[in-house]
């Protein structure tokens, strides 16, 4: 009997333990308090800054001009308010409100996202601090996402080795000096010689002091604390930087022979800045069909049609000169179609092409500008696409590859127009968007060859997806050519109106007037006193 009661009270109390353990948990437990999310903070040497941070789906940017009040330097907007020039360690930045693509010094920088107004400041992305404050003024920059924080150092002293290439052609010498990174430095000139002075950095001179024997370099020396260039009698170097490597090259040449002198006579008046001849260049042609439509039209044709009647177009509105590269189904070499521009001296040069994409669901237009390195992927395979192959290495040419040199002929012609051809992609990228209401594709820079070599500014022009048989079908509708013409129209004239100092463009639909001789200026690049108006909206990337 007592056996089957302490079974019982055994049985009765396993029952009635979960809930009293359960029970004696839940008030063991203190009550649930909401946890506030975590604010980004920006830290500088491990004080706070009051910087503001904003986390866009892209990645996060930030207040510049806090950060500026605690870097250094000095941040001036336009009077537009569309542009702002940052000043760091002597070297400006100009960046465009919604432009992924901004200029550091004489060079051009793609960032990842572009700036952009918010919390009251320009917010600018974190590879945009990283490619000014961290490469001119030595800081580094660490975005940690777990903690939402910025963290701000200053970088200590690095030492770098640095490559050294002496090579002569047609009568100019290009010194190239190449670095595993971006070093801090400034360049000084003075008669005579050429010095890069490291600037917080110090340099891992060559085992070997290097040997040049060259017409217009006497020598080359390197220490720990500069590269001096020793210049041949008379001689003048240029300088600029080419990426991917890091590179700064200088360009080494004698001046101008003076013309021998003539009879005393009435002076030629000095030509104005202007737009007056501009050669227009069909992409593909011959047995290059370049891109195939759904319906089988193919590229060739079609840009060979856009171009005469953008021909007319600018003849007849804007009062202009107009080359095509070929006027005809032939085969045309990319690097003749540029020397027909630089034959005709044309003051613009305009490459025409059809997009194509393996989805036919793609669409819109882009514009691009000639640069070492892509803007991205997609315009590295596009430029691969358009691309022949490059020419053989020359021999004699030991210590350079052969895009290193391709690069450094085509500096030649068309470093100095880069800025200008960026604000005329931009032109017209805005004027596409805005009047064929196209998917904002974006002005992107890639190295076409057939840009290479150009004496002015020069663009290459994807006006649709051939791929796409919605824009195949409108390319081939002569009222959608209209307004495409149009609109690359519009966008010429817009730039030939800033380039001559006149305030209002021709209006589309109408005959251009004769243009007032503008006085004698500067012509805009990216060196020295005059900085050309950056573009408003060059599109993202």
């Amino acid at each position: 009997m007592k056996d089957r009661r302490f079974l019982g009270l055994l049985a009765l109390v396993s029952l009635l333990l979960p809930v009293l353990v359960t029970a004696q948990a839940q008030r063991a437990e203190p009550p649930s308090v909401p946890v506030a999310p975590r604010q980004p903070t920006v830290l500088l040497d491990g004080a706070v800054l009051p910087a503001p941070v904003t986390l866009a789906p892209t990645g996060p940017l930030f207040g510049l001009a806090a950060l500026v009040n605690n870097l250094g330097g000095t941040l001036e907007a336009d009077e537009a308010g569309e542009s702002f020039t940052l000043t760091i360690e002597g070297k400006d930045v100009v960046i465009g409100v919604g432009s992924a693509i901004i200029t550091v010094g004489d060079n051009i920088v793609s960032l990842s996202q572009p700036p952009t107004r918010g919390e009251g400041t320009l917010l600018v992305p974190l590879d945009f601090l990283q490619k000014t404050y961290g490469d001119l003024a030595g800081f580094a920059f660490e975005w940690r996402p777990g903690v939402q924080q910025l963290i701000i150092s200053r970088r200590a002293a690095r030492e770098i080795p640095v490559l050294l290439d002496v090579v002569h052609l047609q009568g100019m010498t290009t010194v190239v000096l190449q670095f595993p990174e971006a070093p801090r430095y400034q360049v000084l000139r003075q008669p005579g010689q050429v010095d890069v002075q490291m600037m917080g950095d110090r340099l891992a001179p060559p085992p070997a002091p290097p040997v040049v024997t060259d017409p217009l370099v006497q020598g080359v020396t390197i220490s720990p604390e500069q590269v001096r260039i020793q210049l041949a009698a008379g001689a003048q170097a240029s300088s600029y930087v080419l990426e991917n490597p890091f590179r700064i090259v200088f360009d080494v040449h004698l001046p101008a022979q003076a013309p021998a002198p003539v009879a005393p006579g009435p002076a030629a008046p000095e030509q104005a800045p202007g737009v007056r001849t501009i050669v227009l260049d069909p992409g593909h042609g011959g047995s290059e069909s370049g891109a195939i439509g759904p319906s089988g039209v193919q590229e060739k044709e079609l840009t060979l049609t856009i171009a005469r009647e953008l021909e007319g177009r600018l003849e007849s509105h804007l009062g202009v000169r107009v080359v095509l590269t070929r006027n005809e189904d032939a085969t045309l070499p990319l690097d003749a179609r540029t020397a027909i521009a630089n034959q005709n001296k044309a003051d613009l040069f305009i490459s025409l092409h059809l997009n194509s994409s393996l989805g036919a669901g793609a669409h819109g237009a882009e514009t691009y500008f000639l640069s070492a390195e892509a803007s991205d992927a997609n315009a590295a395979r596009m430029a691969e696409a358009e691309n022949t192959p490059e020419p053989a290495l020359p021999e004699g040419t030991a210590g350079l590859e052969a895009q290193d040199l391709e690069l450094i002929l085509w500096d030649l012609a068309q470093t100095h127009h880069l800025l200008e051809s960026q604000r005329f992609a931009a032109m017209i990228q805005g004027e596409l968007n805005q009047t064929l209401q196209l998917r904002d594709r974006g002005v992107k820079q890639a190295p076409f060859r057939v840009l290479n070599g150009a004496a002015m500014p020069a663009v290459l022009v994807e006006v649709g997806f051939i791929s796409n048989p919605d824009e195949e079908k409108k390319l081939q509708d002569a009222a959608y050519r209209a307004e495409l013409v149009g609109s690359l129209t519009r966008a010429i004239g817009r730039y030939k109106a800033l380039v001559e100092n006149r305030p209002e463009p021709p209006q589309a639909g109408q005959p251009a007037q004769p243009a007032q001789p503008a006085p004698a200026q500067p012509s805009p690049g990216p060196a020295g006193a005059t900085r050309p108006p950056q573009p408003r909206s060059p599109g993202r990337r």
